[in-house]
């Protein structure tokens, strides 16, 4: 914006400056022409008025050209070129009248006759909008109305005594006021008509015409009357005013050029309209007058005529036009009536054959529809539950007993902090009581950046939910079959490497240890597989306790600081605050999936943060790092069970893919939920949420991995030494 509003605020600025100058000028001219000044004083003025006035417009008018193309170029030109003879015309007229008070006019007539036409022709070239045939039309009939009644008026007051002087010079002298008028009609119709930006530029020039129009009316009479005219009197001020106001158009702001690619917007004709029939009113009133009192010349009647036939054919065009315009909005109406039913029913269909159950929320979280499925699924009507609230109607309590915190919700979050919440497992309750598992997606409702709602799509999952636990009865029952031969291979490989049976050579001693880490992996494969079934069955019983998010935090940097030194990352701790209520093994051993994976996936020489923070009932936890990041369509995928981000991954980073599977099942066991997003700049950045420690529950001393393991730097990097026994290697997770 600062950019635009700039150059538009010094070009208002000096237009203003333009038109304070303006205005000191015409106030010093009018108290010279209006003083007793001597005669040949108030005639140089005059002069000094006249001409100046004429070149500053064709000054004005080249600058224009200068700044334009096309039409609008053509027309400044020919404006131009009528102010410059229009300078000819005062200079030889003035001249002429200090020597004489009865003047030659011919050449200077024939310059002001050349000056008028070349400004009627730049007035008439002057770019419009497009138009319909229609509108050009009742653009014509208005300059008819406007001009006539002008013309008019002048005729039954200004013209007979114009012409009550038969010679030539009066019969001039009464054409050169009829063509003002025109040229004033005409740049009339151009400002009611005219585009937004040349509005300014039109609107000065218009009352400029009219002010110089009524000096010529005013010269005209005297000089028919008295057969010459003095100047230096205070007739003399319509001319100065009009040039004036004519060359300060030129300055308006922004009337350079036309915005390339602008639309034209036209502006309401109710104000042509009113000035149109304001000025038609008057000449009526005179035409009554005149036919009441029998005075009307054949002349004056013949042009009411006009007039008359001209009001007649503007509102019989008017009337067809609005009829014709309103048969086509009906008929857009009902076009656009039939296309809303046709869109309503599909999505009522939609809605209706749909499997998955459908509810959309207000801001408040009220139920503001629902589909069948989702009221077959619950157990309710459809009428039941609009209107009701959705987390206190159906959302079911925590594995403990205690109501799910409203904050936590992912309608709350959808509509306060408009995330959108993908493969969310929750549990509703049903009308009858009974609980059912459900997986659900929240999209917010957003509306000029402003979320109005909500949208939940969710899916009963009970028997994908057992078949997944006869797939874990499986897996597990699978895995510990598997660990009693694996253990007896284990040993048998580490007797062989430890020459039980005699000295190896190289190439079997290289042979046993990659026997031997390969077996290593396996049993570390398995130890995961049944660790994450445990978690999901809830057979890993959790001790929860409060404890401080930064002594967690810490301890889990403290660990991988040995990962992080091999990798070339540098691992931070930002700002760390809240309690947490949670099993601090199993949140530090989330943070170690998190951390070694941030570590593993970022380059040599970048950095991994963490930090926590308290919001409401819970504590955030986010692990930033600036690696790859990860692809928009894998950002819920890869919490899934041996989840990659590409299938090289395995082979080049190593890994079984379940550090993350085994993060969120904790995660959700302790309350919270967990998502990663993407950096603006690079990486990615992976949260989770815990609940946070309330004061009506027990506060346990922290375990031995929770307490601080050094203090904090000024720039937020936690100190190397780490007084604690190094864990086993972390879970690597499926990035």
């Amino acid at each position: 914006m600062e950019g635009l509003s700039g150059p538009q605020e010094a070009g208002a600025w000096r237009f203003r400056q333009f038109a304070f100058a303006a205005a000191l000028i015409i106030g010093l001219f009018a108290a010279v022409l209006l003083s007793p000044a001597p005669a040949a004083v108030r005639l140089v003025v005059t002069g000094i008025g006249l001409i100046a006035g004429t070149l500053a417009m064709a000054a004005g008018f080249r600058r224009l050209a200068r700044l334009s193309t096309g039409r609008r170029r053509q027309a400044w030109t020919l404006l131009a070129v009528a102010a410059s003879l229009a300078a000819v015309s005062n200079l030889l007229l003035i001249t002429s009248a200090a020597a004489n008070p009865h003047p030659n006019r011919t050449p200077s007539d024939a310059a002001l006759v050349l000056a008028l036409l070349a400004g009627a022709a730049g007035l008439a070239t002057f770019p419009l909008a497009k138009r319909r045939g229609v509108d050009l039309a009742r653009m014509m009939l208005d300059g008819t109305i406007l001009g006539g009644s002008s013309l008019f008026v002048a005729s039954v007051t200004l013209f007979p005594r114009i012409l009550d002087n038969a010679d030539g010079s009066s019969a001039f002298s009464l054409v050169v006021p009829v063509v003002d008028v025109v040229i004033a009609t005409v740049a009339t119709l151009l400002l009611l008509r005219g585009e937004p930006q040349d509005r300014p530029i039109l609107g000065l020039g218009a009352a400029g015409f009219i002010c110089y129009a009524v000096s010529d009316f005013v010269y005209a009479v005297r000089f028919s009357e008295d057969g010459a005219f003095t100047f230096g009197s205070w007739t003399d001020l319509g001319w100065i005013i009009g040039y004036a106001l004519i060359a300060l158009a030129t300055r308006t702001a922004g009337s350079e050029a036309s915005p390339a690619g602008e639309s034209p917007v036209e502006r309401s004709p109710v104000v042509g309209t009113v000035v149109m029939f304001t000025l038609f009113g008057v000449a009526a009133v005179l035409s009554l007058e005149k036919l009441t009192s029998g005075t009307l010349t054949p002349a004056s009647a013949a042009l009411w005529l006009v007039v008359l036939l001209a009001v007649l054919a503007r509102q019989i065009l008017l009337v067809l036009d609005n009829e014709q315009l309103r048969n086509g909005l009906q008929q857009l109406v009902d076009e656009r009536t039939r296309l809303l039913n046709q869109v309503s029913q599909r999505s009522d269909l939609l809605l209706t054959s749909v499997g998955d159950g459908i509810y959309g929320v207000d801001r408040a979280g009220v139920i503001t529809f629902v589909n069948p499925a989702a009221a077959r699924v619950l157990g309710y009507s459809a009428n039941e539950l609009i209107g009701q609230n959705a987390h206190a109607t159906f959302h079911d309590n925590q594995p403990d007993g205690t109501p799910f915190p409203v904050q936590g919700c992912y309608i709350t979050e959808a509509i306060q902090s408009q995330k959108v919440a993908s493969g969310e497992e929750d549990n509703y309750r049903r009308a009858d009581g009974l609980s059912i598992p459900v997986e659900v997606t929240a999209t917010p409702l957003v509306e000029d950046g402003r979320a109005i709602g909500g949208v939940v799509v969710f899916r009963d999952v009970t028997q994908r939910r057992e078949v997944d636990r006869m797939k874990s009865e499986f897996v597990s029952m699978v895995s510990h079959e598997l660990r009693t031969p694996l253990t007896a291979i284990r040993g048998s490989l580490g007797l062989i490497a430890g020459g039980a049976l005699g000295e190896l050579s190289p190439s079997a001693a290289h042979m046993v240890d990659i026997a031997l880490v390969s077996s290593e992996r396996l049993s570390r494969l398995i130890n995961q597989i049944l660790d994450i079934e445990r978690i999901e069955s809830g057979m890993q019983p959790m001790d929860l306790a409060t404890h401080r998010a930064r002594g967690l935090v810490k301890a889990a940097v403290g660990q991988v600081q040995v990962l992080a030194e091999e990798a070339g990352v540098r691992v931070s701790v930002g700002r760390t605050e809240g309690l947490v209520y949670a099993d601090a093994d199993r949140v530090v051993q989330t943070l170690l999936n998190l951390l070694g994976n941030a570590i593993k996936f970022s380059h040599p020489g970048g950095r991994v943060s963490v930090r926590s923070r308290s919001r409401g009932a819970f504590v955030e936890f986010a692990i930033r790092d600036d690696g790859r990041g990860i692809p928009e369509d894998k950002l819920d995928r890869i919490f899934s069970r041996f989840e990659q981000v590409d299938s090289s991954d395995a082979r080049e980073k190593g890994g079984s893919g379940l550090g993350l599977s085994i993060s969120r099942s904790i995660v959700e066991r302790l309350g919270g939920r967990i998502w990663a997003i993407n950096n603006a700049g690079a990486g990615a950045t992976f949260l989770f949420t815990l609940p946070a420690s309330a004061e009506t529950r027990p506060t346990e001393p922290t375990s031995d991995q929770s307490e601080p393991i050094s203090d904090q730097s000024d720039d937020g990097r936690v100190d190397q030494t780490v007084n604690q026994a190094n864990i086993s290697e972390p879970a690597q997770s499926g990035l």
